[in-house]
């Protein structure tokens, strides 16, 4: 699936994403600035997370809870150096934990990776417009 989409229709974005989503292993890709954080934080905000949902830049991850007391993990892998830094932090555990994972910067933890994913990719087309495609690792 492929689609243009404009910042106004992020909510709708985020239900067809969760829709889509064969896996709940969600691996976001799209350069900085491109609106990752921005969907994820609309997306976790539908699975009826009640915390206040902020990027994981400096912690790796950040865990949420639904009304329905799941977890949602959220990744920001951008300021990591090396996958041990990952592995370390059990970043597997999460993976193979049958909740939500929702990956940014995933091409830092690559090998790390399940092989059963849903690919979010965002391109920027102007200020207000991005493409979004979404596709899957089997």
């Amino acid at each position: 699936m492929k689609k243009k989409y404009a910042l106004n229709e992020l909510s709708q974005v985020a239900k067809e994403v969760l829709e889509k989503s064969k896996y709940k292993i969600v691996l976001f890709y799209g350069e900085m600035g491109s609106g990752k954080t921005t969907l994820i934080k609309e997306i976790v905000k539908q699975l009826n997370v009640l915390d206040n949902v902020s990027s994981p830049t400096f912690s790796l991850v950040n865990e949420y809870q639904t009304k329905d007391n799941e977890a949602v993990f959220h990744f920001d892998f951008y300021r990591i150096e090396d996958e041990t830094e990952a592995l370390d932090m059990g970043v597997e555990e999460y993976f193979y934990s049958n909740s939500w994972c929702l990956v940014e910067w995933p091409n830092k933890v690559e090998n790390l990776l399940p092989l059963k994913s849903t690919i979010v990719t965002i391109s920027i087309e102007s200020n207000e417009l991005r493409t979004l495609e979404i596709s899957y690792n089997e």
